[in-house]
């Protein structure tokens, strides 16, 4: 554990999220108001064009990192490796998973588990308001990342994902697709980081958990789902080249202890 003042930090990626941040900080602040610990808000700002710095910084509590525009997953990282509390908790700017599950994912980090996963699949899990044809997209590349690189994990892609400080730190300082040189983008960038982080915390031998939550669909959403999804099919593919190459080689010292529940 740190040993830093905070006890969480939540790590936001926003690109052209003026709109929606306000609710969103408004109900972290009051969840976090709360609660008996110290906790720090972090909110990426991925080279926006609109007011998003500016609506994030007039929040108290709030620490803005701007970046150039090169999409979620460099985005997160930034995030993740600036964070300085004991816990971090990756999340999305509509808060599409409420914050109030992240009482379920400490009590899972408290006991054992070195990365818990939001899972829109398996018992318990709902989802509100999502179109059919996106709920057939996200099944469909779920198992292309299962044949090509991950398997075992029925939801890579929800944003809500916690860990502690140490491991985040190891896991996205070792990031290779959307790290130091990712290259700026153009327009918004949905990603697929999430199958490497993963890849990586297995290959390491972390253990995971993956805990059903309720889902709300956005209706503001920036999936383009041809664009994203040839985007996210090439970071897959991405991963599994990597580690043909042994570009992830070095993970695999650490001492195996993964196990994936549901």
């Amino acid at each position: 554990m740190s040993d830093d003042t905070f006890m969480l930090s939540i790590v936001i990626p926003a690109y052209n999220e003026a709109r929606r941040l306000p609710t969103t900080l408004a109900t972290i602040r009051a969840y976090l108001e709360a609660q008996p610990y110290a906790a720090e808000v972090l909110v990426v700002d991925d080279g926006s064009s609109d007011a998003t710095a500016k609506v994030a910084a007039a929040y108290p509590g709030v620490t803005v990192l701007q970046r150039d525009h090169r999409g979620k997953g460099f985005a997160v990282r930034a995030g993740a490796l600036a964070a300085q509390g004991s816990f971090v908790l990756l999340c999305d700017a509509d808060l599409a998973v409420p914050i109030e599950e992240w009482s379920r994912f400490e009590s899972y980090l408290r006991t054992g588990d070195d990365v818990v996963i939001g899972s829109r699949e398996g018992v318990g899990a709902t989802r509100e308001g999502e179109p059919w044809y996106r709920h057939v997209m996200g099944r469909v590349f779920n198992h292309i990342i299962a044949l090509v690189a991950l398997r075992g994990i029925n939801d890579t892609q929800c944003g809500f994902k916690a860990m502690s400080r140490e491991v985040a730190q190891d896991l996205f300082r070792r990031v290779r697709i959307y790290g130091d040189d990712a290259p700026v983008v153009h327009g918004a960038a949905v990603t697929a980081y999430d199958v490497e982080l993963l890849f990586l915390a297995r290959k390491a031998g972390y253990r995971i958990r993956e805990v059903p939550v309720p889902w709300q669909y956005g209706t503001e959403t920036k999936v383009n789902p041809v664009r994203d999804s040839l985007r996210n099919l090439r970071d897959v593919l991405q991963v599994r080249w990597n580690d043909l190459r042994g570009r992830y080689r070095s993970t695999a010292s650490v001492p195996p202890h993964m196990t994936l529940e549901k």
